[in-house]
């Protein structure tokens, strides 16, 4: 199952479990059981401090429970976790095995202290690069808090349950049989949602901050690559945003970063992490903001508002927001939103394996995605609003070389349709004759370009008429002392090496301005 030198490097990380741990295995006569039993023996071959125990009545087969021998701590897989999943796999072995998780004290504690019983399932799939960050953060929970279980299901493996709990896009998150959550959490998200005073905990500790002279309002390449360099000048640097990454989380393959001939969305953010990280910026996610209140005259520190009721201030902000996928904005799409109606096919697709689809959108993003679903959908139809498809040349050729795929051209989407459930059909028209079509399917990915995350700027900062952060050659806004750089500016070409290029002007940029600043008060005095 393994090769060897997975085996081999896997060998060397279980040196660090300090508890014997039990794989205890439930199987059926499937195909996938017995990978799953040579998956769980590879394993145990590694270790002296594993056994494997095979259970004959479980929830779920194949599945397997990765057991502390000696305690109540544990998790499970229904799957098999490879790919995306490996790495949770392994996270889970070490942590299970007494190996501590990366969790700040603090948080650790909030953990032990929640009561149960709290029964977490996971609904996800292998391709999905959203979901490893779910899974990994209530395995860890589970690792820490006896009281915590937690189970992490291949929709894909299992999908009766999908069709009876109406699952239609992943990570889905069920608690004691019901729905939680869905989309990408981490600790601190799961945490607050059962601990409801856990939010306004931390809004009132990040408030008591002291300012900062550069804060980046965004955690994505842009934001990233400014922390790095304003750090570098040995100024006190912030960085605060949603999720550490922003968009590069959801982008599944990387062949243009120069320097980088391959890689993936989370591997690249965690690079972007890992290289902030080694410099004194003071980093919080989880937070969204809501409102800018720029400083009364030059030199005075700007005010960051969030939706939890926390308020940062510094002398200079870089706004670094991002974008989020368009939405089509046609009746019946947000009513279907993730019952049909998704916007990533590499997270979602295993869901709709031999249903049929559409993709709307005829980039490069929409060609790509019509093609990898082709491979696990029934019937793929793209729909392009022009008369031409924008996307490279070779991948059309792909496109048109697949025999279940169908271009449509010229048409305008109109409708959602569904039975209250989940989705049943697209309605279209034919721009040239406007023509009414329809056709039946069971999923819509939705492919059409970005919008900026620039709503709560409205009033303080000029914005174009699409909504992007008007900025000069110096990434300057319409206010002294903010800049801004990234997918949500005026800059043209949004991609993340562009973003990045961006982030580090912003940076440089912000810097000379504090640097020119008459007389400025040290922050410390400011914050006195």
């Amino acid at each position: 199952m393994l090769d060897t030198t997975i085996k081999d490097q896997l060998r060397s990380y279980l040196t660090n479990l300090r508890h014997d741990i039990t794989l205890e295995a439930s199987l059926d006569d499937s195909a996938k059981s017995q990978e799953m039993f040579a998956l769980v023996e590879d394993i145990a071959a590694l270790s002296d401090r594993i056994a494997v125990r095979l259970v004959p009545e479980a929830p779920r087969a194949p599945a397997f429970r990765i057991r502390r021998t000696d305690g109540e701590e544990a998790v499970s897989f229904a799957a098999i976790p490879m790919g995306h999943e490996f790495t949770s796999l392994v996270l889970a072995l070490l942590q299970i095995g007494g190996h501590p998780p990366k969790i700040e004290a603090e948080t650790a504690d909030q953990i032990r202290s929640l009561r149960g019983p709290l029964r977490f399932e996971t609904y996800m799939s292998l391709s999905c690069q959203n979901c490893p960050d779910v899974v990994q953060a209530l395995n860890a929970m589970a690792a820490l808090n006896p009281a915590i279980d937690h189970t992490a299901i291949d929709g894909a493996l299992f999908q009766k349950e999908v069709t009876e709990r109406n699952i239609m896009t992943v990570p889905q998150i069920y608690l004691n049989g019901e729905p939680f959550a869905s989309g990408r959490m981490d600790v601190e998200a799961i945490i607050s949602k059962l601990d409801t005073g856990s939010a306004s905990r931390k809004a009132e500790q990040l408030s008591e901050k002291a300012p900062f002279e550069v804060l980046i309002v965004g955690a994505g390449p842009a934001g990233a690559a400014a922390a790095v360099y304003d750090a570098r000048k040995g100024i006190r640097t912030g960085i605060v945003g949603e999720r550490f990454g922003g968009q590069v989380l959801d982008t599944m393959a990387i062949e243009n970063y120069i320097s980088v001939p391959e890689t993936e969305g989370p591997k690249l953010a965690a690079a972007l992490e890992k290289h902030v990280r080694s410099y004194e910026v003071d980093i919080t996610t989880g937070q969204r903001a809501s409102a800018l209140i720029p400083a009364a005259e030059p030199g005075g520190l700007h005010e960051i508002r969030f939706e939890s009721g926390a308020v940062m201030r510094s002398r200079s902000i870089i706004l670094a927001p991002g974008a989020r996928w368009r939405a089509m904005n046609v009746p019946g799409e947000e009513a279907y939103r993730n019952k049909g109606v998704a916007y990533c096919p590499h997270c979602d697709g295993p869901l709709f394996k031999g249903k049929r689809v559409a993709v709307i959108g005829g980039g490069n993003s929409g060609v790509e995605a019509a093609i990898d679903l082709a491979g696990l959908a029934s019937e793929v139809t793209l729909l392009e609003f022009a008369d031409v498809l924008r996307a490279d040349s070779v991948l059309q050729d792909k496109l048109f070389s697949l025999p279940n795929v169908r271009v449509i051209m010229n048409a305008q989407t109109t409708e959602v349709e569904g039975d209250g459930t989940r989705v049943t059909a697209l309605a279209y028209r034919d721009r040239p004759t406007g023509t009414p079509h329809k056709i039946a399917l069971e999923g819509i990915f939705v492919q059409i370009g970005l919008v900026p995350n620039t709503e709560w700027l409205q009033d303080s900062v000029m914005l174009s008429d699409r909504g992007e952060i008007v900025v000069d050659t110096h990434n300057a806004t319409s206010v002294p002392g903010i800049f801004a750089a990234g997918d949500a500016t005026t800059t043209p070409f949004k991609q993340i090496i562009i973003a990045t290029g961006e982030g580090a002007k912003a940076g440089l940029s912000a810097f000379d301005y504090l640097i020119r600043l008459p007389s400025a008060a040290p922050i410390a005095a400011a914050a006195e």
